[in-house]
């Protein structure tokens, strides 16, 4: 494998440089991230811990890859700028483990509530209106006739 930089930008104010960059593996997979830090960290004169690799891409069918590297000052420098994934990527930290409660422990209950009492006698219901006698009595009408009946009326 072998790493092209392809450019090169000093960000004084994060300290560190970042660094574009090519890697040409013909007849190999796509190369791990841990061994394109090592090329960077030669081919940029700083430790590994430094290096830091935060992205790779290839494509389908190409034996080459770009990607995208900062080089910091210091070691300090990298864990305090750097995003805590990519650090866990670049193996400069370690995945923070959740622990899950134990499978013992029962979880807390809520009290029971009682619940209401029903009462004995029940309200009488009204029929269900239809909709055209609600129309009606809502707007003063009498009751529609059926519409057989008004087809009866305009044959005879």
């Amino acid at each position: 494998m072998e790493i092209e930089i392809v450019s090169k930008k000093e960000n004084e104010l994060l300290d560190r440089t970042e660094v574009n960059f090519r890697a040409m593996h013909p007849m190999e997979g796509t190369p791990q991230r841990e061994a394109v830090r090592e090329k960077l960290a030669t081919m940029m004169k700083a430790p590994k811990d430094r290096v830091i690799v935060d992205s790779m891409d290839s494509e389908f069918g190409k034996m080459e890859t770009v990607g995208y590297a900062k080089v910091y000052k210091t070691k300090e420098a990298a864990m305090k700028f750097e995003r805590e994934y990519v650090l866990v990527r670049n193996k400069l930290k370690e995945k923070a483990k959740v622990e899950k409660k134990a499978a013992a422990t029962p979880p807390p209950q809520k009290p029971a509530v009682a619940a209401p009492a029903k009462s004995a006698e029940k309200t009488p219901e009204k029929p269900a209106e239809k909709p055209a006698e609600k129309h009606a009595e809502k707007h003063g009408e009498k009751h529609a006739e059926k519409p057989a009946e008004k087809h009866a009326e305009k044959k005879a």
